[in-house]
């Protein structure tokens, strides 16, 4: 099945050299003027919801990687597995007509923290969308973000029974099943990251998506 899906999206190979420019673009934007004594002030956004899986440090620490326009927006939650049920299509009505990065935490059984930012609302969709603002990120061992590499451009995909976020080689960054409940992390070629849990299957104890929008 993973190799299927990422094979309707080898036409986009001849992009490669193209989306390298693209994601040295995205870097010098989003990373290249940062000004390292602001990001010092930083503090802990404020939320509009529940959390039961960040804390300040996390807060603090993912906020340091934000694009420009999430910054200054409170953190909305706008679907959480303890309050809507783990369910993918659940997730997706939640963020209908949503525009709004979308911050994606799970915790899962063995407590380990970790996530995707998403350029745009999950959906429903034949072919991978999204742009390099999206990433990745763990907790454990300890705080590291995986930015996109340039290598393709499959950063989102979902459909009813699956969540893809990063591919390659029939390798997913992040995958969840339609249930939320079992999901799998791989290095992928998108975003050159590390399996973001010690154990390549996880299973799901709590997932939160946070929108950045004018409350």
């Amino acid at each position: 099945m993973f190799g299927d899906i990422c094979q309707r999206g080898a036409s986009l190979t001849p992009l490669r050299n193209q989306v390298q420019s693209m994601s040295d673009e995205y870097r010098r934007a989003f990373y290249g003027t940062v000004d390292t004594q602001s990001l010092d002030d930083l503090s802990p956004p404020d939320l509009i919801g529940k959390t039961e899986i960040l804390t300040d440090d996390h807060r603090e620490s993912l906020c340091r990687h934000l694009p420009a326009r999430a910054e200054g927006y409170a953190w909305t939650l706008v679907f959480s597995t303890s309050q809507h049920g783990f369910s993918l299509n659940s997730m997706y009505r939640k963020m209908f007509k949503l525009e709004s990065p979308i911050l994606l935490v799970i915790e899962d059984t063995d407590n380990n923290v970790f996530g995707a930012l998403t350029s745009c609302a999950l959906h429903v969709s034949d072919h991978f969308y999204g742009t390099g603002e999206s990433l990745l990120f763990r907790f454990t061992p300890h705080f590291q973000v995986y930015n996109w590499t340039g290598e393709n451009l499959y950063f989102i995909k979902g459909n009813n029974e699956s969540l893809s976020i990063g591919a390659g080689d029939g390798k997913f960054g992040l995958w969840l099943d339609g249930d939320l409940y079992l999901g799998r992390t791989e290095t992928c070629k998108t975003y050159g990251n590390d399996p973001l849990t010690p154990k390549v299957d996880f299973v799901v104890k709590t997932l939160e998506c946070w929108a950045f929008i004018s409350s």
